[in-house]
């Protein structure tokens, strides 16, 4: 049998912060919106569309501010830089004969621009899922684990049936994540690998 490990994306593998509050920022002016990029950034994890409504974006210029967004994501993908311990993480997945998913809120095509921009060789993606939404993928591909930042990372790893694995580098502290369901909490990415060391049951394959 193999063994699977996922991972979300935003401030679980990247730090999205200061490029989403940027183009968050540019639409804010375009469209003379109250929403202001910091605040946005503290709080991703949820899809885009429910962070601008809850920000105070009115909610019938979120498809117009969505789409602009899209459009000017690609160019702050370059400034995101991986999260301390990402490379390593998905490395020791891969050494130890695992496989690498990547399943995320984040719009797909986005997403992909980041795994490729930073040369992360993946197994599979799958992008605009939240919460709970992430069990269908993480049981099609028979994930392990799954490793997140947010509550809602947490609880679509219960819902999958996978051992949940939080890190509070996001806006969700351990205790959050705790009450969500996580199985075991790790204070960021750099404890991963040692982790999956000690974690007996998914490093075996055959």
């Amino acid at each position: 049998m193999t063994w699977t490990v996922g991972f979300d994306l935003d401030m679980t593998l990247i730090d999205s912060r200061p490029g989403v509050g940027r183009a968050i920022d540019t639409l804010a002016a375009e469209f003379d919106v109250p929403v202001r990029g910091a605040d946005f950034a503290a709080r991703l994890g949820p899809p885009l569309a429910t962070l601008l409504v809850e920000s105070g974006a009115p909610e019938e210029l979120v498809p117009a501010l969505v789409a602009r967004y899209r459009e000017l994501y690609p160019s702050i993908v370059p400034s995101v830089p991986a999260m301390p311990g990402a490379a390593a993480s998905l490395a020791a997945v891969a050494a130890r004969g695992g496989r690498v998913l990547v399943v995320t809120g984040k719009h797909e095509p986005l997403a992909r621009l980041h795994i490729d921009g930073l040369g992360w060789r993946i197994d599979y993606l799958a992008g605009d899922l939240w919460s709970a939404g992430k069990a269908t993928v993480l049981r099609e591909q028979r994930a392990n684990v799954f490793v997140g930042d947010h509550v809602g990372d947490m609880r679509g790893a219960r819902a999958a049936g996978v051992l949940a694995v939080g890190v509070p580098t996001g806006p969700c502290d351990a205790e959050e994540l705790r009450a969500a369901g996580a199985d075991v909490i790790l204070d960021d990415l750099t404890e991963f690998p040692r982790w999956l060391d000690e974690f007996g049951p998914v490093a075996e394959t055959g």
